[in-house]
């Protein structure tokens, strides 16, 4: 349970983060923290029944890209989770910025908190 609430505090801080850094993401003025934590639960969803699917039916692009369609595969999954939340996305070209920069800002996040399911050492 620790590590849901751990991962949906990390995917909604990481979307608060872009959509202060980067006008194609935004939530509407007046939005609240339930609307943030909506929007960062249906993310983490979508990343862990949806991406995958996508990424074994996008398989031969992917190869032949050398992994670059991973991207796009990326920002489909911004688009469909601002099609179920408040976050809005101004068009495709700034679902895939945002899905780079919210990759990298999550990347991070995850660097300075560890990985969530770490077992305690055994002296």
């Amino acid at each position: 349970m620790r590590g849901f609430l751990l991962r949906l505090l990390l995917n909604t801080l990481a979307l608060w983060i872009v959509t202060q850094l980067y006008g194609g993401l935004f939530f509407a003025r007046g939005s609240s923290l339930g609307d943030y934590l909506l929007a960062g639960l249906v993310f983490g969803l979508a990343n862990a029944l949806l991406k995958p699917v996508l990424l074994l039916l996008t398989l031969p692009f992917n190869i032949l890209t050398l992994g670059l369609f991973t991207l796009v595969v990326n920002a489909v999954i911004l688009l469909i989770v601002a099609s179920l939340t408040p976050l809005e996305v101004r068009g495709f070209g700034g679902a895939l910025i945002g899905a780079v920069l919210l990759s990298v800002i999550s990347f991070g996040l995850n660097l300075l908190t560890g990985p969530s399911d770490r077992k305690e050492s055994h002296r």
